[in-house]
């Protein structure tokens, strides 16, 4: 879709993640992607706290660090309409990286992952044009569900798992 994408795996996954797109693939495992990586526009962010921070160095002054795995902070739980009290505390769990990202002129966002219709649909359109491909990994019928938990859990899954209806 005409972005330049720099991305970390595992030794094992280098070729996979490169033969899908990637134009810069880092092995966690050998190299520190923080020093590494310079001048992004936008850093998406899906593990802890450590990769988080170190995020802010890939960045350029006006990039964006977007997280799905937290911390939240206030305008999210206002958004979600959650009671004061539980706002200042996603104020306060996020204060260290949103004032550290502010110092940097960078900004910070916590997005929350929830269904919606219309991303749904926009999503199908990519898909039935080809702009992206959906990776399945394995399918599991339904009355395996267990399996298909257990399995995602190993941490070994190339792309999606999958629960089939039928």
């Amino acid at each position: 879709m005409g972005a330049f994408v720099a991305t970390t795996t595992s030794d094992r996954n280098l070729a996979w993640v490169k033969a899908l797109g990637a134009d810069v693939v880092i092995d966690y495992h050998k190299q520190d992607f923080a020093t590494i990586l310079h001048d992004y526009d936008v850093v998406l962010n899906g593990l802890g706290k450590a990769t988080l921070e170190k995020s802010l160095q890939v960045l350029k002054p006006g990039g964006q660090l977007i997280s799905i795995s937290g911390p939240p902070y206030l305008a999210f739980a206002i958004a979600q309409g959650q009671p004061w009290w539980l706002q200042q505390v996603m104020r306060l769990l996020s204060y260290r990286i949103r004032k550290k990202a502010a110092r940097l002129g960078i900004r910070y966002q916590f997005v929350f992952m929830r269904a919606s219709a219309e991303q749904l649909d926009k999503i199908s359109v990519l898909i039935e044009s080809g702009a992206i491909r959906p990776i399945v990994d394995r399918v599991f019928p339904f009355d395996a569900t267990a399996d298909a938990l257990a399995y995602v859990e190993t941490g070994r899954a190339k792309g999606k798992v999958v629960i089939s209806m039928k």
